[in-house]
This record gives structure tokens, C-alpha cells and sequence, in this order.
């Protein structure tokens, strides 16, 4: 196989990545998923084929103000995938679409529930909870806690992934809904 046939077939599948996974992906989510997590491209070809892709209009950028910029297939995109998504190897496809429906939900609430923390002059850390929508400048929802020790911290950001619908829910109905 010859590299510019090779380098088609790169762009083809990050095509199909971005179509299969069905959100915005940050450049670090991209090559996550496709170099260290599944191996399907070296760096270098990821970032080539993001690169070649972005130029002929076939993924766009979406920039939200204080976020990473995150990528998405365009309609034109999809256009051409649909002619030529053949040529990724079946296997390949099979692999991505596994893929996608097993961390899809995961990389959602990643961009949609995020949370950091701060140390405080007295030893004790902020936490700050947010729930964004995609593609709004505004949280939905932030929260922010005082926590006593940086492990606390950490164990309540871990949490909040997990978590922050309940709770959105439960703030909602008390304060709310009548």
C-alpha cells in the first residue's frame, strides 16, 4: 500500500470515528482514542489527517470560550464517508463502532460534568462543580464546596461525574418545579 493510499484511509477512519462516537471530540479525545487506547493511528497520522480533513471542509471546529476547541464531521464529511467508508477494513469498522457505543455516554459526561478544585490559603480546597450544555458559553448548574483535604477533593470530583444528573434533578425539583 502505497502512503498516499494509506493516508486516505487514515482520513476515512478518523471520518468514522467522529461519525460513530456522535458528539464533539477535543483534539486530546481524538488521538486518546485513536493512538493510545486503541492504537488505530501513530500521533503523527492523527494529526495529519485532522489537519487535511479541517482544509477541505470535511470536520469543523467549535470553539466555546474558556473550552478546548472541539471537532465534528460536517455534513459534507458524512457525504463522503458514505461513498467511501468501504474501504476501511470491516474488522476496523467493527472495532470503532464497538468502541463508540462502549465509551460514547463516558466521553458525554466528561464535557458535560466537569469539576475542579483549588487550594485555599488555609490548607482546605474549593471544589467547583459545573454542568455545561454543549455548544453554550453558560453552565447550566455550578456548585462550589469547601473541602477539607485535597483527597476529599479528588473523591468528589470523581463522584460528580457520576452523580451530577441525580443531583441537577434533585436541585430542580426542591427549588424549581411546583
Amino acid at each position: 500500500m502505497d502512503f498516499e493510499q494509506d493516508n486516505t484511509i487514515h482520513k476515512l477512519k478518523l471520518l468514522f470515528v467522529l461519525d460513530k462516537m456522535e458528539i464533539p471530540l477535543t483534539e486530546n479525545n481524538i488521538i486518546d482514542i485513536c493512538t493510545s487506547s486503541n492504537n488505530w493511528f501513530t500521533y503523527l497520522d492523527v494529526k495529519e489527517a485532522m489537519y487535511e480533513l479541517l482544509s477541505v471542509k470535511f470536520i469543523c471546529e467549535e470553539k466555546v470560550k474558556g473550552e478546548e476547541t472541539r471537532y465534528t464531521i460536517t455534513f459534507d464529511g458524512r457525504n463522503c464517508l458514505s461513498h467511501f467508508y468501504y474501504r476501511i477494513p470491516q474488522d476496523m469498522r467493527e472495532r470503532i463502532t464497538t468502541y463508540a457505543q462502549e465509551n460514547r455516554m463516558n466521553l458525554k459526561r466528561s464535557q458535560e460534568y466537569v469539576s475542579e478544585y483549588s487550594k485555599n490559603p488555609d490548607g482546605t480546597y474549593y471544589v467547583t462543580f459545573k454542568i455545561k450544555e454543549p455548544a453554550m458559553t453558560n453552565s447550566l448548574l455550578e456548585i462550589q464546596l469547601k473541602a477539607p483535604t485535597r483527597q476529599s477533593a479528588v473523591e468528589a470530583s470523581r463522584r460528580w461525574t457520576e452523580k451530577a444528573p441525580v443531583i441537577y434533578e434533585n436541585i430542580y425539583e426542591n427549588l424549581l418545579d411546583n
